[in-house]
């Protein structure tokens, strides 16, 4: 990947939220893969090969958030993300619905997780709906000055 690939301007707010955005989702990926019976045992009992799932959600998460930081795809990765964001509230309302399962974490929290699920998507979202070039327009070496 190079840099000017990367059309990220350094100041800009939007630049900021992306970069952040692309950083949480490929730590989170690779948490997958570190802490991944944590993962696997907060999947619903409905799914089948629960460690398969997990270690496929990792990659899914580290492609989404270095697809983030590329503007040829970071359109396509936030779409990606918000599918997979849609499809892991399976996960929490799952376990919403079963505290006893998850005794160590308040029930408060385990709600909370669907609220947040929605602001989630709703940053992905940002980034998905139109192409957003995030670099500084004045640095184009092609404008009349």
């Amino acid at each position: 990947m190079r840099l000017s690939e990367m059309r990220i301007h350094p100041n800009g707010a939007k630049s900021w939220g992306l970069v952040a955005q692309a950083l949480l989702y490929i730590g989170l990926g690779i948490n997958h893969f570190w802490h991944w019976k944590s993962y696997v045992g907060i999947m619903p009992t409905h799914y089948s090969h629960p460690h398969l799932l997990v270690l496929i959600s990792g990659v899914v998460e580290i492609l989404g958030g270095l697809g983030l930081l590329l503007e040829r795809t970071r359109r396509l990765s936030a779409w990606g993300l918000i599918a997979m964001l849609l499809i892991y509230f399976d996960v929490h309302f799952f376990m919403a619905m079963n505290p006893g399962r998850f005794a160590l974490i308040p029930v408060w929290l385990l709600y909370l997780r669907i609220p947040f699920q929605v602001l989630l998507i709703g940053w992905a979202w940002f980034y998905a709906r139109g192409p957003i070039i995030l670099s500084d327009p004045d640095s184009d070496s092609t404008s009349s000055k």
